[in-house]
């Protein structure tokens, strides 16, 4: 097996991958947890393993997205079921999710996160703020219907809604979200990985602000005096947003950076 593993892993190096995802590959070609495949190296694999294994590596080698082969993710220690035409959760997500745990909420916060896809920021709030009234709104049926099933499996209630933006819902302690922010002219430069996932959660117009800004009007009057409204959005666009932000009367405009040192989340409050 540890042939094969090589093997793998030198491949997916000559094609700039992560010679890491290796062992991924071969423990869903060997169907075995990496735990499990990792104790078992010493051993040849199983019958059809290679072919299996070597079928995989293609299909990653053409772009597709790993999260998609394995079906699953992990997000703030939470594993979340993932499927084709849904966005992936990314690790820079789970800093918006840091800072809201951070948060000095009310006992009993209601909490809204918009776009939520997979469920990933309202499962993860949920799990760590379970007195939290946690909703959800989506527009897409499929990453609903996925942001249910995860939060089934996991045994977190969260109340989604199929919706655009807030919902029409009012008086909420904090509204959080990872809303479309690429703008349309990255499309031509974006890695293959992204053509895999829904443009419609990637893309927002020629700015990249097509979804923050109507989201910040809807926040405004959303949110209850002294709420939060706290998103990640592009790097070059989050202070542009936070001056408008200013300009529709919140206060505490704040643009956080991530572990990189990117400007990545904007913090506002509504006023009291």
């Amino acid at each position: 097996m540890i042939r094969l593993l090589r093997e793998l892993e030198r491949r997916l190096e000559a094609a700039g991958l992560p010679k890491a995802e290796a062992l991924d590959l071969l423990a869903l070609a060997e169907g075995v947890s990496r735990k499990d495949l990792l104790v078992s190296l010493h051993r040849a694999p199983s019958l059809g393993t290679r072919e299996r294994a070597l079928a995989l590596l293609e299909t990653r080698l053409a772009g597709y997205p790993l999260q998609y082969l394995l079906g699953e993710v992990e997000f703030y220690g939470l594993p979340l079921r993932v499927a084709e035409g849904v966005l992936i959760p990314r690790p820079e997500t789970e800093g918006l999710v840091e800072l809201a745990l951070r948060l000095p909420l009310p006992p009993r916060p209601r909490i809204l996160d918009v776009g939520t896809g997979t469920g990933a920021i309202a499962l993860a709030l949920k799990k760590h703020l379970p007195e939290a009234e946690v909703y959800a709104t989506e527009v897409d049926e499929k990453a609903l219907a996925l942001a249910e099933e995860n939060a089934r499996r996991l045994g977190l209630s969260v109340h989604f809604l199929q919706a655009p933006l807030t919902g029409g819902l009012k008086e909420l302690d904090l509204l959080v979200s990872n809303p479309p922010y690429l703008p349309e002219s990255y499309r031509d430069q974006a890695p293959r990985e992204l053509g895999f996932e829904n443009p419609k959660a990637l893309y927002a117009g020629p700015e990249g602000l097509s979804v923050a800004r109507p989201l910040a009007r809807e926040a405004r009057e959303a949110l209850r005096p002294g709420g939060i409204f706290l998103l990640e959005l592009a790097p070059e666009n989050l202070l542009l947003l936070a001056e408008e932000l200013k300009g529709l009367g919140f206060t505490e405009v704040e643009a956080l950076r991530d572990l990189l040192g990117r400007h990545r989340y904007l913090r506002a409050r509504r006023p009291p």
